[in-house]
């Protein structure tokens, strides 16, 4: 007997190692859906525009410097005409934005990518263009420069739907590319002459499409940014977080306020990389199936722990009562409680039900909110293990307390999923419970005579 309850448990360990199996095997499939879903994020992205950058505006001129130096030329001294080429920059001391999201969410196949239209107004100001006045350094010195060009930078350019740059009034001609970079894409345009002393203004209007997110890069002076959307689940990104902010289910607002000071970027050097930190926000998905089923997964092996220790208790306790006590039928037969068992197969077959909870989750989630489908989910495997735990604990009434069990399981679990923050406290205590709940069934319980025969009951008298 001791022999075969040894068996019986390498054979229990046996089930669990090919039960953890399954369950990495489900954990593969959600990895592969998840890497599936960024494959279908990249694919509008590349057909649409993909995650959009700020930069600027900044104004840029090229000049040039021409002068004669005298050398030494076959013992003949000679003038030598010496050209020197540079360029100005100068950044706002302002830029003040008003921008308007609208979420316009696409598909590839099952999965949903969420890619925005943004509408923005901008003005940007420098009191005065005393940077971009070029002086010579040499003696003599003659500098010619280019008309004042302004520069507007973007991740993706291929996001412009339309675009526009007025200065007093006067619409300015846009050319594609960006000048702050070589080859980073946007737009630049000439601007018109411009009174020296007098301060510049300029009003940008930009209607941009693009996916996932939406971030600015703060340079110059001032840079004020107001953001409003529809969309009601926004993730503030960057170094900087919204000075105000509104969120409701209606959608959000948000105001960044960041000066130079903050930004640490000097106007020099704001063309270096990393010099300017940015700023945005993601528009993403709260409920995503698949890291909710991943989340999931990581009590799959809980799950099977305490199903296998309910119905351990209820093998071990069933017909205790037959190793002490003698029960007699009406015929005057010897009886008595017969002790429950469960084969190790029985225990597979449990432990198939619950990994396929997960398979079941998971496929289920991509056609239906994540909510409907535990649901469905979970229903279908409780309804399932109520009615094999009716034959596998003899009757009934275990069956229901089993199957009440693994539901009652099923609803800690999505409550686990639903508490992120507090998932770790939740999930100690609902095991302290559990432990509690095994000293208390086991207390009284001889483990050193599960092994043994239970011994046989006493001849009815006249036999």
């Amino acid at each position: 007997m001791k022999s075969a309850f040894r068996d019986k448990a390498f054979a229990l360990v046996g089930v669990i190692a090919a039960l953890l199996i399954g369950l990495s095997a489900v954990d593969g499939l959600v990895n592969e859906r998840r890497a599936r879903q960024l494959e279908a994020q990249a694919s509008v992205a590349d057909a649409l525009a993909g995650a959009q950058t700020l930069q600027g505006p900044m104004l840029r001129r090229q000049c040039s410097e021409t002068w004669e130096r005298e050398e030494l030329v076959d013992k003949t001294s000679k003038l030598v005409a010496q050209r020197r080429d540079f360029t100005l920059t100068a950044w706002p001391a302002s830029v003040d934005v008003q921008a308007t999201v609208g979420i316009e969410p696409r598909h590839r196949g099952l999965f949903k990518i969420n890619s925005y239209l943004a509408n923005m107004q901008m003005q940007a100001t420098w009191p005065e263009l005393l940077a971009l006045q070029g002086t010579a350094q040499h003696k003599g010195g003659r500098v010619r420069c280019e008309p004042v060009q302004l520069s507007l930078t973007l991740s993706d350019a291929r996001g412009i739907r339309s675009a526009s740059v007025q200065q007093a009034g006067t619409a300015l001609a846009l050319r594609p590319g960006s000048l702050l970079k070589k080859g980073a894409s946007g737009f630049q345009a000439e601007l018109a002459a411009h009174k020296e002393g007098e301060p510049l203004r300029l009003r940008l209007a930009l209607e941009l499409a693009g996916t996932q997110q939406f971030a600015w890069v703060p340079v110059g002076g001032q840079t004020r940014v107001k953001l409003a959307s529809n969309w009601p689940h926004p993730s503030f990104t960057g170094r900087y977080l919204p000075t105000q902010r509104e969120v409701s289910a209606q959608g959000f607002y948000a105001l960044w306020q960041v000066n130079a000071l903050a930004s640490g970027c000097e106007p020099a050097k704001a063309e270096a990389a990393g010099c300017a930190e940015q700023f945005g926000v993601s528009f993403i998905d709260p409920v995503n199936a698949y890291s909710l089923s991943d989340r999931a997964l990581k009590y799959g092996v809980l799950f099977i722990a305490l199903s296998f220790i309910a119905v351990g208790l209820v093998e071990v306790l069933h017909g205790e009562p037959s190793r002490y006590a003698v029960r007699y039928s009406p015929l005057g037969r010897p009886g008595g409680l017969k002790r429950l068992r469960v084969h190790p197969m029985q225990y597979l077959l449990v432990g198939c039900a619950l990994v396929v909870f997960f398979m079941l989750l998971l496929s289920l989630s991509e056609h239906l909110p994540f909510a409907q489908a535990y649901l469905c989910a979970a229903g279908a495997c409780t309804a399932l293990l109520t009615f094999y735990g009716n034959h596998v604990l003899a009757g009934w009434r275990a069956g229901l307390a089993f199957g009440a069990g693994i539901g009652l399981l099923y609803a800690a679990l999505y409550a686990l999923l639903q508490l992120e923050p507090t998932a770790l406290v939740m999930g100690a205590l609902l095991l302290f419970a559990v432990l509690c709940a095994v000293i208390e069934a086991t207390r009284k319980l001889d483990w050193y005579g599960l092994g043994a025969p239970a011994p046989q009951p006493a001849a009815a008298p006249g036999a």
